[in-house]
């Protein structure tokens, strides 16, 4: 089999060879918690600034800021961005009037979370929402005069924020603190359910801050945007101003069984019904968009009730008659999102696809896909004018802002530097994408990562990274978490296994891991790892230690007492498991969006009890014998702690080599900076003890 290169053409990387002989040293930890942050492109109308967001990371501090950033596009490269907001201001959600002289954006710096507005010429920012509960998102309305805004309040308080502020309020105060609960969700990703949901109301903008919000989403008793990960995205205006169409589920004691979302239609000065647009779909619908004359939403939807990673599918309705269709049934991709093409005719959106995360262009009319940006993955865009905003990482680089004509077809102009740019001391592995026959005949894709100081001839340790989801993929991106040019800094070659599960790989693809997770990955995983060894003979096949998180700790756990040589011994000489299943039966009952296991393993823990056994971890445990490391957090409750600990218990027990890190104040994530050093500091010891480097 000949490797698919997935990196930059040949004088390009000859290029990158010579500045890393250059460089004097690989990617490390502390770069990767210290480095600066880019998103939330976004465009002026008339598509000639963009703004952009930067996160900076104060390490003493054990704290970040972000400031939003302005360049003139105009200018050409005669002037780097700007900061726009002023020094000691932490904020995010930029967005432009429909005038484009003014920015607005977010920011707790009177101690609530409110929205602000400064000229986009520069000037000093004017708070313009001074209310009693935090603004957790906003979207202004066509004509700049109103914006719709999420806030959390009590559903008995309805459209009363003094009444959510003093229920809150006297909580407080109580000196008891137990919770009575009589209807899941009790919590929900890593916070516990205080009664309060996330609920849609429209304010009016004029020259004073407004102190006064009218609820328009009373009529629907679910949290807008949903809950952990919803956005300003879940929720959008007519033209015309006159109504809000949002996305939800309703939050009754179905909802941690349900993933069926709704879209609802209400007026935008809260009087009136509530029209459900697509009641028919027991399924997911989300993300509105209407187009400029109103007369067709376009959405995203999925089929299967109960299924989160179901192909979401790119929707058209008729306003006027409720008729739906769907633009492109033949694309067997899943869509993120809609941006209109400013003649409304193709959409643009993201998907993940073989390993990366391109932006494509859909044709409205005959449902045609163009891959418009490949080469990593696109991780924002906006489009405004003739300008195309987008940011783009890779498997070397972290996000760069980058703007072209509003079709792709003029060049990518970067507006903010590389990480190679930040970090001109440092060398990063190079990669490639491989390919091999795993389950059921079938082709699947790799990633190889060589260390960042590669020597031809050489022998290489080997980290095996085994990604979560396990609808997910490890492929030509820049994580902050689970990044391979840590590895590859500390020397070691890395190697990644898009398994049956996977997605970007078409629907068929992602479907074949649900109530099969411990044999078609596996597998993959194994046919993977020795593919992999065939082909590029530096890696050391007898100093290689597996890792994963989520699915891949489940993996890793799965495979301490299932992978085995002929011989009886382990192909690994040390195993990290990071938040993962270790008792499938017990997560059935204990994690809290029940939809996943119900849908992972066909059914519930109570009538499908032998299902949850047939891949459970806990029934191997007399198999192990590989020292392990194993990772939690307190607040993780997707796979709550007790998961970890009882691995943990069982290699103690046994007397196997391990250690528990555990972090009481980090979720399914580890994300505090301090913190995510220390996580990659004891990955990296635990690694070196057994594998050398």
């Amino acid at each position: 089999m000949t490797p698919r290169h997935a990196i930059l053409p040949l004088a390009l990387l000859l290029a990158c060879g010579s500045t890393n002989a250059l460089a004097a040293r690989g990617f490390d930890v502390r770069d990767l918690a210290s480095l600066e942050r880019v998103s939330s492109p976004t465009l002026s109308p008339d598509g000639r600034r963009v703004v952009f967001a930067k996160r900076v990371v104060d390490m003493a501090a054990n704290k970040s800021s972000t400031a939003l950033y302005i360049e003139d596009l105009m200018a050409r490269d005669a002037a780097p961005p700007k900061r726009l907001t002023p020094e000691g201001w932490n904020v995010n959600s930029p967005g432009f009037s429909p005038d484009g002289k003014t920015v607005y954006f977010l920011s707790a710096k009177g101690g609530s979370m409110q929205l602000y507005a400064i000229p986009a010429a520069g000037g000093s920012p004017k708070q313009v929402t001074d209310l009693s509960t935090d603004v957790g998102g906003y979207k202004l309305s066509p004509d700049g005069k109103r914006v719709a805004i999420n806030l959390e309040t009590f559903p008995e308080c309805k459209g009363d924020l003094a009444c959510s502020k003093k229920k809150l309020d006297e909580r407080g105060a109580q000196k008891n603190t137990g919770v009575v609960f009589d209807r899941m969700f009790i919590r929900h990703w890593d916070a516990w359910n205080d009664g309060r949901l996330n609920r849609l109301f429209v304010a009016n903008l004029g020259d004073k801050a407004a102190t006064t919000a009218t609820l328009v989403s009373g009529g629907v008793n679910g949290d807008v945007p949903s809950r952990p990960f919803g956005d300003a995205t879940e929720y959008t205006w007519s033209p015309d101003g006159a109504s809000l169409v949002f996305s939800a589920r309703i939050a009754d004691a179905k909802e941690p069984t349900s993933t069926n979302f709704d879209l609802y239609q209400v007026s935008a000065d809260g009087t009136g019904a509530t029209k459900n647009l697509t009641a028919s779909n027991p399924a997911w619908d989300t993300g509105a968009t209407f187009s400029s004359d109103g007369k067709t939403l376009f959405y995203r939807a999925m089929k299967r009730p109960g299924f989160e990673a179901d192909r979401f599918g790119l929707m058209a309705m008729d306003v006027a008659t409720g008729s739906t269709r769907e633009i492109a049934p033949k694309w067997d991709r899943s869509a993120d999102g809609i941006t209109l093409a400013n003649d409304g005719k193709t959409i643009y959106t993201t998907a993940t696809d073989m390993g990366e995360h391109p932006l494509f262009a859909v044709d409205i009319a005959s449902g045609e896909a163009k891959k418009l940006v490949g080469e990593g993955s696109i991780s924002a865009i906006d489009l405004a004018g003739p300008t195309l905003a987008l940011t783009r990482n890779t498997l070397k680089t972290g996000d760069v802002l980058y703007t072209t004509s509003a079709d792709a077809s003029a060049p990518l102009r970067a507006i903010t530097q590389t990480t190679g740019e930040r970090l001109p001391d440092v060398a990063f592995g190079d990669f490639e994408q491989f390919d091999f026959k795993g389950w059921n005949g079938d082709t699947v894709h790799g990633y190889i990562v060589k260390p960042w100081n590669y020597v031809e001839g050489k022998k290489y340790p080997v980290a095996f990274l085994i990604h979560g989801g396990p609808q997910g993929s490890f492929g030509n991106g820049w994580s902050y978490r689970w990044n391979p040019q840590t590895y590859a800094g500390q020397g070691y070659a890395v190697v990644m296994i898009d398994f049956h599960g996977s997605t970007g790989y078409g629907q068929a693809f992602t479907d074949a891991i649900s109530q099969h997770w411990g044999d078609r990955p596996l597998e993959d995983l194994q046919k993977g790892w020795a593919a992999a060894q065939e082909q590029y003979g530096f890696l050391d096949g007898d100093k290689a230690c597996a890792l994963g998180a989520s699915y891949g700790g489940f993996m890793v756990n799965w495979i301490a007492g299932n992978w085995f040589n002929r011989d009886g011994s382990s192909p690994w000489k040390c195993l990290v498991s990071h938040d993962g299943v270790f008792d499938q039966r017990m997560m059935g009952f204990a994690t809290e969006e029940q939809w996943f296991t119900d849908w992972e393993q066909g059914g519930n823990a109570i009538d499908k009890a032998a299902n949850y056994e047939k891949f459970n971890p806990v029934n191997h445990v007399k198999n192990w014998r590989v020292p392990m490391l194993v990772v939690h957090g307190q607040q993780d409750f997707r796979i709550p702690v007790e998961q970890g600990i009882g691995v943990f218990t069982a290699l103690q027990r046994q007397g196997i080599p391990s250690q528990f890190l555990y972090f009481p104040d980090e979720n399914h994530w580890v994300l505090k900076p301090a913190n995510s050093v220390q996580w990659h500091d004891t990955v990296n010891a635990w690694l070196k003890q057994y594998i050398g480097q």
